[in-house]
């Protein structure tokens, strides 16, 4: 089947971006590269010769950074760190001076930062595509990994139960916008005055009703968790959150994924955690090394799927 290439020359600030024939097209591509990587790490090579990645990094980062510039080294390019020192977005030069001479030596920039209206003002003055690596608002690239992963275990994801445990962060966000474009059933489990972005909410409740799934916000842990496909969490805290962890402790110390939630899901229900993890708070040992966790899966699914968008996008 040959693919009509829709994403090049694009940005992926959000989920939103993305129409399902992109969606689709991501993820066929991220199968074919995914199933000739096992058979021979050079395979790609010829992909991307000589382009070069730049990652603006806010943030300190373990997978977002290794993922990307061992997926650009893996398709023939190149990837440049730039860590928060060098650039100093809006600090030391505005952001659109950044984006305008980054697109004169560049060719794909991928950015990790606080403030998603930095990816958004990058994406608007850069000449070339821009892909949010991570904001406050949103982690595409994660979401996507997601779900492809949910994919590989279950197939068809339209239709499935994806129940969230925990703080309603950019995770949750860019997850509940995607499973309301696949058809997913998404519930989330989160205390009073911690759901998801209420925009976000709204906008993903509007594309549900096209696709047939639901979006619910609950308090309780088990009815999220009752005859789930997917049991998902992350930190209770995230980064730039960090004055506030041990108050968000208190918070949500009854929204942990154990043995005893676990229970409350399918029989063949996958665990997923975008990582990192702290073990012991949102979600304990027995959980995230037991046989039902598919974090290492999703983990490395990053790798496939930004290589993927890499590679439609340049």
């Amino acid at each position: 089947m040959k693919h009509v290439n829709t994403l090049r020359g694009r940005s992926i600030v959000g989920i939103i971006d993305l129409t399902r024939d992109d969606l689709d097209l991501i993820f066929s591509i991220t199968s074919l590269l995914k199933e000739t990587d096992s058979s021979d790490p050079t395979a790609h090579q010829s992909m991307l010769p000589g382009r070069t990645l730049a990652m603006i990094f806010e943030k300190p980062s373990l997978r977002t950074r290794v993922t990307f510039e061992v997926g650009m080294t893996q398709l023939g390019g190149h990837a440049i760190y730039l860590a928060p020192s060098d650039i100093q977005l809006g600090v030391r030069e505005t952001i659109a001076d950044a984006a305008r001479n980054l697109s004169r030596w560049c060719d794909v920039i991928m950015a990790r930062v606080f403030a998603h209206s930095t990816v958004t003002e990058l994406a608007e003055h850069a000449s070339i595509p821009v892909i949010n690596g991570l904001s406050d608002l949103e982690h595409p690239c994660q979401a996507l990994a997601d779900f492809y992963t949910i994919r590989e275990k279950k197939r068809d994801v339209k239709g499935l139960k994806l129940a969230y445990i925990g703080d309603g962060n950019n995770v949750a966000n860019s997850l509940m916008l995607l499973a309301a474009k696949l058809g997913t059933h998404f519930t989330i489990a989160c205390p009073e005055g911690y759901e998801p972005n209420a925009g976000v909410t709204a906008e993903a409740r509007e594309i549900a009703k096209e696709t047939g799934s639901s979006i619910e916000i609950v308090r309780n842990p088990p009815e999220a968790a009752d005859g789930a496909d997917v049991l998902y969490t992350d930190v209770w805290a995230s980064m730039g959150q960090e004055s506030e962890r041990e108050e968000r402790k208190k918070v949500f110390k009854k929204y942990q994924i154990d043995q005893k939630l676990l229970s409350k899901a399918k029989p063949d229900a996958i665990v997923l955690h975008c990582l990192p993890a702290h073990r012991g708070e949102e979600i304990t040992d027995e959980v995230i090394d037991g046989p039902q966790s598919a974090v290492l899966d999703e983990s490395e699914n990053r790798l496939h799927v930004q290589k993927a968008v890499l590679a439609l996008v340049v």
